[in-house]
């Protein structure tokens, strides 16, 4: 397993205004992905949660990312709420060439059924990119009393990807927010795939490929706000044969980064 490279489609760039965490620097972050195995990194900012200045976010989030000799690879903001989120997605596929965006409905306030979340996929999956969206990025129990930001209501999910069969969506820090009922619609309906770095409890991720597509289950750390050492373990722990271990490590990420439109 140590020897296993991985692709990580869950790391975050700058700092969780909220603590320090111990990756929450470009050098040691890129030490600790390195030391994991980690040859491929896809990056978010954590910036791009808070700041209404999304092109300078994403503009920042490219440039690091360039100095790191392919192995964080930028995933730009797009806020649908802003005016101008036309504009910030043709910059990060067009300038910056990013192979994808990152949302976070719940920091950005809109919901899932709404028509502005719909047309924001369309326009994603008309550029070829891929789209992830975070369902959590803390648990409630540790949030600041005075920032209480709801996990993002899922049920909708389904029906807004059950007619892109082209999009290459990504769910992130969905372990404790995806019902039961909402998954199976998303294997049976969608080609949505997860990853596994909120996935809960003994042998979990063998749990969860129980119940979903294992060649859509990813690989996701949730670095800097998450130990990477916890989603290595839940690789470990889990009774998978080395064909699922490779395939969730990093072959599933590389058919998606490698297939999208």
């Amino acid at each position: 397993m140590n020897a296993q490279k991985l692709v990580d489609v869950n790391v975050n760039l700058s700092r969780w205004p909220f603590r320090r965490t111990p990756c929450d620097e470009v050098a040691p972050l890129v030490e600790r992905l390195r030391r994991s195995n980690v040859v491929e990194a896809w990056t978010g900012s954590l910036d791009g949660l808070f700041h209404r200045d999304v092109a300078g976010v994403n503009r920042r989030l490219a440039e690091t990312c360039a100095e790191t000799a392919g192995l964080l690879v930028p995933f730009g903001t797009v806020n649908p709420a802003l005016p101008d989120w036309r504009e910030d997605l043709r910059r990060c596929h067009e300038e910056h060439r990013m192979p994808g965006v990152r949302l976070h409905p719940n920091y950005h306030g809109y919901r899932l059924d709404e028509p502005i979340f719909g047309e924001l996929l369309a326009a994603a999956e008309e550029r070829g990119l891929i789209v992830q969206l975070a369902a959590r990025m803390d648990d409630d129990r540790v949030q600041h009393p005075l920032m209480r930001v709801a996990d993002v209501e899922l049920k909708p999910l389904a029906d807004a990807l059950v007619r892109r069969s082209k999009l290459r969506f990504v769910l992130l820090n969905a372990g404790r927010t995806l019902s039961a009922a909402d998954a199976t619609r998303l294997a049976r309906e969608t080609t949505a795939c997860l990853e596994i770095s909120m996935v809960e409890g003994v042998a979990g991720v063998a749990r969860l490929i129980d119940r979903y597509p294992a060649e859509r289950v990813l690989f996701g750390s949730h670095l800097p706000l998450f130990n990477i050492e916890s989603a290595l373990l839940k690789l470990r722990e889990s009774d998978l044969s080395a064909e699922e271990l490779a395939a969730i490590g990093e072959g599933n990420a590389r058919r998606v980064m490698e297939s999208r439109s």
